[in-house]
């Protein structure tokens, strides 16, 4: 019979602060802290070894993972993650297993993903966790744990998935632009829930409207729980809104900026984001041609469901001072307050303060000479304090000066940077951008979508049937000894 004393640091780099837990597993001892383990364990009062009939094997597997989370596992990491729920220890070996913070300036392609069948991915959704929910083909969903391993695919009754969000803690939220509804769907059971349609009795035109953007997270914290769901809704005849739908009835509870036409500045959000602490939601809607781009972006109040600022290009009221260079995107970094677009000639990016929002209210700033390329194209994502734009030479990263310095923090956990603003606001020069990826890796295409979860950035590429994951790696911001 072995006994494991070091299984008393379970507490990935914790020493024992605790009364320690003896256990016999299968035959073999193990110290733990009983605080670590799961609340059946810690309890058990007997003062000889408690018999656990598992196999070994796999919690000195997981101890060792806590332990030396560089080294790989000697197990699947799914095998572990469901052993380790028994013993309570899921939680510290997920963020074992889990890449270090995502810093854009020293990431790279870790990994890609690419279902069996019909690999084409058509929409992504990714959690807090760094798990992975992907729409692909015809309607299908494949979901994937926090350790990336595939854990199902099954088809959905929709055609094609173009919108999508995870809540929790196994549900996802999926629209198609081309069949009707808001639908709720359990990927683990690979089963449908619900689904919630718009409806006006008093106008019989709005009938069948399709999904056309979603806003939804899965909670990080109890405290967003509550947080609804936003979708936008399209009528065939151009009809649409955005409709608060309550996440635990799901039932539509408010509609908001409701208008209708085939005019660019009435055209249906093609993205939706609630800024929770303002007690806003963010639409904008981009569209394309011959005559280049034209959009709009709007804050709508929840509660009086008024618009309280907008802006559209080119021309319109808020008109940029940037006529002719009219955004090909826009997104929101809701944990800093700030407001980004790239432009769609010059391929700038212009960033605004959520708080001192005026008629013009963009700071310009621009890429080096390897992003001259415009920004015909570009996708832009805001994500752990960092603005990602995909160009057609690459993969660009902006972040702020003191975050660039200081490689050891989690930039989605920072306040905003003092020198960020000044007096007057933005303040260009606390930014800087860099390339993410090589010239050998933009040769893959043109990236279409992006979507931040954990610590992990998931990309796809125009053309590629499959999801690239990035990551940083464990060696950035080290210190040389030499």
């Amino acid at each position: 019979m072995e006994t494991s004393a070091a299984g008393a640091g379970a507490g990935a780099g914790r020493r024992g602060s605790g009364t320690a837990k003896q256990l016999n597993v299968g035959g073999k001892l193990f110290a733990l802290e009983a605080s670590s383990l799961s609340l059946s364990l810690s309890l058990d009062p007997s003062p000889t070894a408690t018999f656990v009939d598992r196999d070994p094997a796999l919690l000195s597997a997981i101890l060792s993972a806590i332990r030396a989370p560089s080294s790989p596992p000697a197990f699947p990491a799914r095998i572990l993650l469901d052993e380790a729920l028994f013993y309570g220890l899921h939680a510290q070996l997920l963020a074992a297993l889990s890449p270090p913070p995502l810093f854009g300036f020293s990431a790279s392609l870790a990994s890609t993903l690419s279902p069996a069948s019909e690999p084409f991915p058509t929409a992504l959704a990714a959690s807090h966790d760094g798990s992975l929910c992907l729409a692909h083909g015809a309607g299908q969903l494949t979901y994937y744990s926090p350790a990336l391993d595939r854990l199902t695919t099954f088809r959905t009754h929709l055609h094609r998935a173009t919108s999508l969000r995870q809540l929790s803690p196994s549900l996802a939220v999926v629209g198609s632009s081309s069949s009707p509804g808001l639908h709720v769907y359990d990927f683990l059971e690979g089963r449908h829930v619900a689904s919630v349609e718009w409806a006006d009795p008093s106008d019989l035109r709005v009938l069948k409207a399709r999904v056309i953007a979603i806003a939804a997270r899965p909670p990080a914290d109890a405290a967003d729980t509550n947080s609804p769901i936003f979708a936008t809704f399209e009528c065939s005849h151009r009809e649409n809104c955005i409709l608060a739908i309550d996440p635990v009835t799901l039932k539509p509870v408010q509609e908001i900026g409701r208008q209708g036409g085939t005019a660019a500045k009435s055209s249906s959000p093609g993205r939706v984001v609630h800024l929770q602490e303002l007690g806003l939601v963010f639409a904008s809607s981009v569209s394309s041609g011959a005559f280049g781009y034209s959009g709009y972006m709007r804050l709508w109040d929840i509660r009086s469901g008024n618009v309280v600022w907008e802006t559209s290009e080119p021309g319109g009221s808020g008109r940029s001072s940037r006529f002719g260079d009219p955004f090909a995107d826009a997104d929101v970094d809701v944990k800093q307050m700030v407001l980004y677009k790239v432009c769609s000639k010059s391929g700038d990016i212009g960033a605004a303060d959520l708080r001192r929002l005026s008629d013009d209210p963009w700071v310009y700033m621009s890429s080096g000479p390897r992003g001259s390329g415009g920004g015909h194209g570009s996708v832009l994502h805001c994500y752990k304090s960092q603005v990602f734009v995909s160009r057609k030479d690459g993969l660009e990263v902006w972040s702020t000066l003191e975050e660039q310095q200081n490689g050891r923090y989690n930039l989605g956990e920072q306040p905003r940077a003092k020198e960020v603003l000044d007096s007057k606001g933005i303040n260009e020069n606390s930014y800087r951008s860099s390339y993410m990826d090589t010239e050998e890796d933009s040769k893959r295409g043109m990236i279409e979508m992006m979507e931040g979860g954990g610590d992990r950035l998931f990309v796809t590429r125009a053309g590629m049937p499959a999801v690239e994951v990035w990551e940083s790696s464990r060696l950035a911001g080290a210190i040389s000894l030499s």
